[in-house]
């Protein structure tokens, strides 16, 4: 009997007690805006220095910010949040009498604390061992720069203090200025004093405030996989590969597997920002992906991660919705059959003029698998993909294998284009696709080529896939393509046109429309790729963590336990 995949959204207990949280941190922004009543201040004031009582209203603001941070992590349940969120509510508890003995708000705060000791066995997702480090870094930087600049202030001012104090009496007056308390110092004008007391008191809460950023920063896991479950893997793409285009693709170095109880079925992932991203169909039989995707829905609910998965096709995205994740469509995978492509007719004329025409300069294509290549036909290709890339950064994740030359990959099928002298100018990969198809994973050309190379090596690749036993070809995927089909149709509403307004003006950056006319000239049938993900208000998290898994924005380097291509390079459609 199949395991039921988790329920995506946390209990409500565990949501009311984040609403809650955030309420609270709300109302303690408020309450340190609002002045405070003016006899309990000057009561107060009897105890604490008016430097300690800003001091307090500040931190209290603070702490109402860091609160409302909080929220979406105790939603995930992640026990440092609670734990984070419990010592700030005791903090709070207290400031709200340093700021002005505002014992209501005091009280509201301690209510928030006896609830959250109360539900302290609903956090139990475990937080980033390595964070605790970063956050203690951090807070003994910030902290030793306040330090610095409050004895610089008071170097200043050295002229116009009272007395002739020691460096130890400045060490001492800036050391207790960063828990808001006034020091030894007597300074002639009250306003020198001030200015220490707020810069070395204003570095503690910054320094605070970061910390407790970096402590709460999502966890990760370092990909890998055991040499067992890359045999395993490997048989399942032998078995089920068909099924998938971007099936390959689960060999990348940085992505991880996981299981189904009964071992039938797999989720390729990788963890990024506190997403569990996947990539593609789940591999193996359909009737096994329900465990499979159970399987890893359990573990991202384990570990506080947000699941959502990237570029996965039609039945993939149906398995998904069936496991409570919500699915749109992210644009759509230009697939050729191979068997029925001709170069002649009108609606071919532009590839064919573009062959032609650089085939009439001397360029010629070969096409033949990684296997049969000799060793320096492999590294004269290497050598070409790394000085054709386009920018120092490996783009790819969910449709690129981001590596080239390894023995592994011997059946993908390169197309090496060469000028008329014999140097090698250009150069596509393709990855298996199944017994019968091949997917596009690395295009590359030198600049100063002539026009038309890359439409001589993916005609020539067409040309050659019914002899190599390939009936369809995956070529590039097109971003919202159905925006640009459509804009220019009979009828197309104003909010299609606005849509498709603001691709244009975002194609200047990516290249979103030129890639989709590059695809649409071979006429492909159009496969619709989804993106999959829990919540709306979740949309956000998971387009930073595609957008790094795809290199497009930097991520921290994590150590793979899997052993590295032969040839390392990079790729991407």
């Amino acid at each position: 009997m199949q395991e039921s995949a988790p329920a995506l959204h946390p209990p409500l207990s565990r949501r009311t007690i984040a609403r809650l949280v955030q309420l609270a941190g709300l109302f303690d922004v408020v309450t340190a805006v609002i002045p405070p009543r003016h006899g309990r201040l000057l009561a107060l004031m009897e105890f604490v220095p008016a430097a300690g009582i800003l001091s307090a209203r500040t931190a209290t603001a603070l702490v109402g910010l860091l609160l409302i941070y909080l929220g979406a992590g105790l939603r995930r349940g992640k026990r440092r949040a609670w734990q984070v969120a419990t010592v700030l509510s005791a903090l709070a508890t207290v400031l709200h009498l340093a700021k002005g003995l505002d014992y209501d708000a005091a009280a509201v705060s301690a209510l928030l604390l006896v609830t959250l000791l109360a539900t302290r066995d609903r956090f139990t997702a475990p937080a980033d061992r390595g964070s605790r480090w970063r956050a203690l870094t951090v807070f003994l930087g910030f902290t030793g720069a306040g330090f610095a600049l409050g004895l610089a202030e008071i170097a200043v001012r050295m002229n116009r203090l009272v007395g002739h104090p020691g460096v130890a009496d400045w060490a001492k007056e800036a050391a207790l200025g960063l828990i808001g308390l006034d020091g030894p110092i007597r300074y002639q004008h009250a306003l020198g004093a001030e200015a220490v007391s707020l810069t070395t008191g204003a570095s503690t809460l910054l320094a605070a405030g970061l910390a407790l950023i970096v402590l709460l920063q999502p966890g990760s896991r370092a990909p890998g996989r055991t040499p067992e479950e890359d045999l395993r893997l490997r048989d399942l793409l032998r078995r089920h590969g068909s099924a998938d285009s971007l099936g390959y693709f689960a060999v990348r170095a940085d992505k991880s597997l996981i299981w189904a109880p009964d071992g039938a079925a797999a989720v390729a992932y990788r963890v990024v920002r506190g997403v569990s991203l996947a990539s593609g169909d789940p591999l193996g039989p359909p009737s096994a992906w329900p465990g499979a995707i159970g399987a890893w829905l359990r573990d991202a609910a384990a570990h506080g991660w947000t699941p959502a998965v990237l570029g996965c096709g039609r039945a993939g995205g149906t398995a998904y919705r069936r496991a409570g994740l919500d699915v749109i469509e992210l644009g759509d995978e230009a697939v050729v059959d191979a068997a029925a492509f001709r170069l002649d007719g009108r609606p071919m004329r532009g590839v064919r003029q573009a062959v032609n025409r650089i085939g009439r300069a001397g360029y010629t294509c070969r096409v033949a698998r990684q296997r049969d290549l000799t060793e320096e036909e492999l590294r004269e290709a290497a050598r070409a993909v790394e000085a054709f890339r386009d920018g120092r950064v490996e783009r790819g994740f969910a449709m690129a294998l981001s590596r080239f030359g390894d023995p592994g990959d011997g059946d993908c099928l390169l197309a090496l284009c060469r000028d008329g002298d014999g140097h090698l100018r250009g150069l596509l990969q393709f990855v298996p696709w199944g017994d019968d198809g091949l997917s596009l994973d690395l295009m590359r050309a030198d600049r100063t080529a002539a026009n038309g190379i890359t439409e001589l090596m993916v005609v020539d690749v067409l040309r050659a896939a019914p002899g190599l036993g390939v009936r369809r070809v995956s070529l590039n995927f097109a971003v919202l393509r159905s925006v640009f089909a459509r804009a220019d149709e009979l009828g197309a509403g104003p909010f299609l046109r606005l849509g498709h307004r603001v691709l244009k003006r975002a194609s200047k950056v990516w290249q979103i429309e030129s890639l989709y006319r590059a695809n649409a000239k071979y006429h492909p049938a159009w496969e619709p790729r989804y993106l999959c993900f829990p919540v709306a208000r979740d949309l956000p998290r998971v387009a930073v963590a595609a957008l790094t898994a795809e290199a497009f924005l930097p991520a921290p380097a994590l150590r793979a336990r899997t052993r590295p291509p032969a040839v390392l390079s990079g790729g991407g459609r």
